[in-house]
């Protein structure tokens, strides 16, 4: 497994926003989490991320990273995408990108992932001079993921990428996420309020309610499984 939590509880002072939970991430692999807002789900990339404080463990390719610092966890090659996307507004496109790379010295590599990455995000490429700021929320999402690649990471933490964006845009920014794992590797765990999208991505789903993992199972499963349906998915 690329990714092993172990009885994890997540705390923001003296509340407790996670209880015991137990998941894995198989290399190569894209698992959602699913619940309502307020479940835990951003709580849980947080608590991997090391941004708040646990108990329990997470291991990365077999080594444990719970309660070591953020910038040492993105070393391992775990690339966090947050909700909100977090470009860097006054910077052009092209320094954001290059800011994505601040933990690599492999200078003429990070040339070459730069025009990697252009080409799966051609739109960032003619706006590559452009303040980040200026870009349509779209844009801004593509260039957030972007912007992870540049890490070359091992594990995308994606929180929300389709929030606020047109059903268009979506449809494409998930269709270059699937291209990524199967072309990439690269590794997910997603969280997204559309159900029905994060469902068509993964492989794996969790079921999260008020901090307590309620069920697991396959995508396809969780798709038919009629209280999930339901719930989540409004039918």
């Amino acid at each position: 497994m690329l990714l092993e939590v172990r009885q994890l509880c997540a705390f923001y002072g003296p509340s407790q926003a996670l209880h015991g939970l137990d998941f894995t991430l198989a290399e190569g692999g894209i698992v959602t989490l699913l619940g309502a807002n307020g479940a835990g789900k951003t709580t849980t990339l947080r608590a991997i991320s090391g941004m708040v404080h646990t108990t329990g463990d997470i291991r990365f390719e077999g080594q444990s990273i719970r309660g070591r610092a953020i910038e040492d966890i993105v070393r391992f090659g775990i690339a966090h995408v947050p909700q909100g996307r977090g470009t860097f507004v006054r910077q052009t496109v092209e320094e954001n990108l290059q800011i994505g790379a601040m933990t690599r010295r492999d200078h003429a590599a990070i040339a070459a992932d730069l025009e990697r990455v252009y080409g799966y995000f051609p739109r960032l490429r003619e706006r590559r001079h452009q303040q980040a700021g200026t870009l349509s929320g779209g844009e801004q999402q593509m260039l957030a993921v972007a912007r992870a690649l540049m890490l070359r990471p091992k594990l995308m933490l994606l929180d929300e990428p389709s929030f606020g964006l047109a059903p268009l845009v979506v449809q494409e920014l998930f269709s270059i996420l699937r291209t990524l794992n199967s072309e990439e590797k690269v590794s997910m765990l997603v969280v997204e309020q559309n159900a029905s999208l994060a469902l068509d991505l993964a492989d794996t789903a969790y079921l999260i309610e008020t901090g307590h993992l309620v069920m697991t199972g396959a995508a396809h499963d969780l798709r038919n499984d009629e209280n999930v349906r339901r719930a989540y998915l409004g039918y």
